[in-house]
């Protein structure tokens, strides 16, 4: 026979139980009610900086035709590695300090599917080799002469990437040899590319010629999956720009999707992990990194630590650059 302590004890224990499962559900329809109520922002591109806007308009292109974002995230950026007068991306990169000019570069799709190429010399468009290393081999990177191989049976041909501007540059450098990196200077930015497609999915691309007068083999974030590159068609897509080591030492674009997947805001997520770079780094002298970012709702951000880093954008209404909030002056 139950004793009134316990009839109490167990009705409050039921109560209880219903009204978490009430919760529960509640929580669940809100969330259901969000995720389809909330207006998606599509198609979309961004890139970073000045060349982003010629590189946005290819993309764009595909874009409002209907095209896949794979399509027009390796169209975009291929715009600025034959652009000649671009010294820190492909043809016409600054060459490294034995007057090499190699090239890095990764591109992911909206299925986690992914191709990179890195230390890879004499081919002018090393984001769509790394796309036939994702397309075409059970890899992710090829790097170095393997690379170069891999092109050449592929059917890119080779090319001689030192321009007489960048060959003029390099050895006007050579009279004091000594690499100081600049903040915001050209000598090493990369262009990274997101775009956001009508049917919704995601792509990114990033590409570069890296670090001017660099130590011949070095190879920054660009190629690497993770680190200068991220996508997650479930959540968003982040590229980093800038000094590649600090990138690195935080995966940086992987931190910016999860830091999305958590509820933070492109621009949020952005902030807080430039904030990371600044607090694992005793020196910031010179050490520029941005990052930008796109959710899947067609939400954009970006954030650098120091002033002067921007990103361009081409929706429907908006063709623009976006001078991007920064940690510091």
């Amino acid at each position: 026979m139950k004793t009134r302590r316990n009839f109490i004890k167990l009705t409050a224990l039921g109560s209880a139980a219903v009204l978490a499962s009430s919760c529960l559900t509640s929580e669940k329809e809100y969330k259901e009610k969000i995720n389809t109520s909330k207006k998606v922002i599509k198609p979309i591109v961004i890139s970073t900086w000045n060349h982003g806007l010629a590189a946005n308009k290819a993309s764009w292109n595909i874009l409002s035709k209907g095209g896949s974002s794979l399509d027009a995230v390796e169209a975009g950026v291929k715009v600025t590695e034959s652009d000649p007068n671009n010294s820190s991306v492909g043809l016409g990169g600054l060459p490294d300090r034995d007057g090499f000019v190699t090239l890095d570069a990764c591109i992911m799709n909206h299925e986690n599917e992914c191709g990179a190429v890195a230390f890879l010399q004499d081919i002018e468009n090393p984001i769509s080799v790394a796309r036939k290393v994702m397309e075409e081999t059970q890899h992710v990177l090829l790097v170095g002469e393997g690379a170069k191989q891999f092109a050449i049976e592929k059917g890119f041909k080779e090319t001689n990437l030192l321009t007489e501007n960048s060959k003029k540059a390099w050895e006007k450098w050579k009279e004091r040899s000594k690499y100081q990196p600049i903040i915001n200077s050209e000598n090493h930015d990369t262009i990274g590319l997101l775009a956001l497609d009508e049917k919704g999915n995601l792509s990114g691309a990033c590409t570069t010629s890296g670090m001017a007068y660099k130590l011949h083999g070095r190879v920054g974030d660009s190629p690497i999956i993770g680190a200068g590159l991220f996508v997650d068609n479930e959540v968003g897509a982040a590229c980093a720009t800038g000094m590649g080591e600090a990138v690195i030492r935080i995966a940086g674009s992987a931190i910016v999707v999860e830091l999305m997947r958590n509820g933070m805001s492109p621009n949020e997520a952005c902030k807080e992990a430039v904030e990371r770079v600044v607090k694992k780094h005793k020196d910031l002298s010179n050490l520029q990194v941005g990052f930008i970012a796109l959710n899947k709702y067609g939400e954009k951000g970006g954030h650098s630590v120091y002033k002067g880093f921007n990103y361009a954008v081409h929706t429907k209404t908006q063709n623009e650059m976006i001078d991007a909030k920064f940690y510091k002056k």
